[in-house]
């Protein structure tokens, strides 16, 4: 052994660093998932957008138990003539009427006469909307201000 020179490490020490090697965890540059910080700007992204999204949501619901409340007042005006075309008055209750108004939507006959009659509709999802109309001498419910034309507020 002219020309080598001796190691620092005896055979020995050679095993523990071999061992040691396999045991550690392997160092990555391409480790997989997503950090805690790419998913912390992920949440907050989708919070941002529901809060957008569900106040538009929400009146678009109301405008659509808008829209269900005057279908079912001008429906309710045309069974009401029929009513009138046989018994030469109005009806004076919902359960005299062969009419069924759409699903939660409560309506309430609130003036009958042989010259008029005023109804209001409400739903419970719609609160606070409420719609109203008359026709002929009834008195005028509020928010209808004119014969005929369904109202609501």
């Amino acid at each position: 052994m002219s020309g080598a020179l001796p190691s620092p490490i005896g055979s020995s020490d050679l095993v523990v660093l071999s061992t040691y090697r396999e045991f550690r965890m392997p160092q990555s540059r391409h480790a997989r998932g997503f950090t805690l910080i790419e998913l912390l700007i992920v949440v907050v992204i989708i919070g941002i957008l529901a809060a957008i999204a569900i106040p538009k949501f929400q009146e678009t619901k109301g405008k659509a138990f808008a829209s269900s409340l005057k279908s079912d007042l001008k429906n309710l005006s045309s069974v009401q003539e029929d009513y009138f075309y046989f018994n030469e008055t109005y009806a004076n209750s919902m359960g005299l009427l062969n009419f069924k108004p759409s699903s939660g939507v409560v309506m309430t006959i609130v003036e009958s006469t042989t010259r008029g009659w005023s109804a209001t509709a409400t739903h419970p999802s719609a609160y606070p909307i409420t719609c109203a109309v008359f026709y002929g001498q009834a008195s005028a419910v509020a928010p209808a201000v004119a014969e005929g034309l369904v109202k609501c507020q």
